[in-house]
């Protein structure tokens, strides 16, 4: 600490020292949890509920509550990890277990992100060319130079705000809902009470909504952006070498977190509902893409709900752009053992930013080429579903290993609904090969 830190500390009164310990309101510990859970309602995510609600109605949506204190168990430990070590995910791994595994994480992550990038890109322009016309290439063009730019070039702490104000999109999926006609005792009782159906379609699609809401990806980010919170906040520091300061943090990663997820949740709810009630109530069943599922809306809901769920593809995909090319760019550049981060500046962190550019523009690349986006989208999921379960054991062996985390391993209710939520995911890997 500075001589000018100290003498400050010295002369503050008892009133600013009150002050300064008094909690910050609740909307204030948002962040990274925040912007996670958001991110996870990405255009890919968005066209998977669709399909899910098109094609099974009020089947599944008790898999939604289901999977909440899974995801968000799962994203408080990953941001734990972050903020006790000071180090990302795969930083972590990299440390602590065999590189072999790790690169294969990273190589994977950075594969899947690229075609979910490059989907949720596509989405985004043909959304945009529905509700003002004009070309949908020429849109996905300057929404990916748009997002890359900003990452780039906009300040870490200024991004991280407006990342924040894009998660209010999610708001018009709950929106529609209210637009439209819902038998909500129905809706409750299919919510409430699991009814189970064992067909392959079936698992199929629990199988698809499970990858969608606990992505690896996103454990990368969250852990990630808990790094970045301690190297742009004066006087953080991670857990191991400030202890007093893990009540605090432990309470904001908790709020923080719980909240993202839980709104992430809700939103996936309504849009799953939303798709019931419209699509699937008349017939529509099969629906491949998100911008598919708004244009069949409007004969069925109306312009206002069409615009809605067309502007919120926008929206989310402006805020799920980044969490993928970042967190792409935080494995591989940790795992490599590059400079990483969005505070620092491009030449600090060539290879992290490299990686960046090279996930955004291989994702724009996609939707110019010969290759079927839904098809790829396919094998992305496949690898993020793969991916997913061996990932939250690596997770799960970093949270609980002392030389890892100090006296702060997880406490054991947060451990056993990691684990759980492991062997919830491991299962559903096993079952997409036995039903795809």
């Amino acid at each position: 600490m500075g001589r000018a830190k100290e003498a400050a500390l010295i002369m503050e009164t008892p009133e600013r020292e009150m002050e300064r310990r008094k909690p910050a309101p609740w909307w204030r510990l948002l962040g990274p949890g925040l912007i996670t859970g958001a991110s996870d309602d990405d255009p890919s995510g968005i066209a998977t509920y669709s399909q899910v609600g098109a094609q099974f109605g009020y089947g599944l949506l008790w898999t939604l509550p289901f999977s909440l204190p899974l995801m968000a168990a799962t994203q408080e430990i990953s941001a734990r990890v972050g903020r006790v070590t000071g180090h990302g995910l795969a930083g972590n791994l990299r440390r602590h277990y065999a590189p072999g595994w790790l690169y294969a994480l990273a190589g994977l992550l950075l594969i899947a992100n690229t075609i979910n990038l490059g989907a949720d890109l596509g989405a985004m322009g043909v959304a945009l060319k529905l509700v003002i016309g004009g070309h949908a290439h020429l849109y996905t063009l300057l929404f990916g130079v748009f997002c890359l730019l900003a990452q780039v070039f906009i300040p870490y702490r200024a991004y991280v705000r407006v990342l924040k104000w894009l998660s209010a999109a999610l708001l018009a999926y709950v929106t529609v809902v209210f637009v439209v006609r819902v038998p909500w005792g129905a809706v409750l009782q299919a919510t409430f009470v699991p009814h189970l159906v064992l067909s392959a379609a079936y698992l199929q699609g629990l199988i698809a909504l499970l990858g969608t809401t606990i992505s690896p990806y996103l454990f990368f980010w969250q852990a990630s952006q808990e790094v970045e919170e301690i190297n742009t906040t004066p006087g953080a520091e991670r857990l191991t070498r400030a202890p007093s300061q893990a009540p605090g943090q432990f309470h904001r990663i908790r709020v923080d977190t719980y909240a993202g997820m839980t709104f992430s949740n809700v939103v996936a709810f309504f849009i799953t509902l939303t798709a019931a009630v419209t699509l699937h109530a008349h017939g529509v069943t099969h629906i491949q893409t998100a911008t598919e599922a708004a244009q069949a809306l409007e004969p069925l809901a109306g312009r206002f709900t069409f615009l809605l769920f067309s502007l919120g593809l926008i929206g989310t995909g402006l805020l799920a752009v980044p969490v993928l090319a970042g967190s792409a760019a935080y494995a591989v550049g940790e795992a490599l053992h590059w400079p990483v981060g969005l505070q620092r500046k491009p030449l600090e962190a060539r290879g992290f930013y490299g990686v960046l550019t090279v996930a955004t523009l291989l994702g724009m690349a996609l939707n110019f080429s010969p290759v079927d986006p839904l098809q790829a989208l396919y094998w992305a999921a496949i690898v993020n579903g793969v991916g997913a379960g061996p990932v939250m054991v690596m997770l799960m062996l970093l949270a609980n290993n002392p030389r890892v985390m100090r006296q702060f391993v997880i406490p054991r209710g947060l451990r056993v609904v990691g684990w759980f939520a492991t062997g919830v995911m491991l299962a559903a890997s096993v079952a997409m090969f036995l039903t795809s």
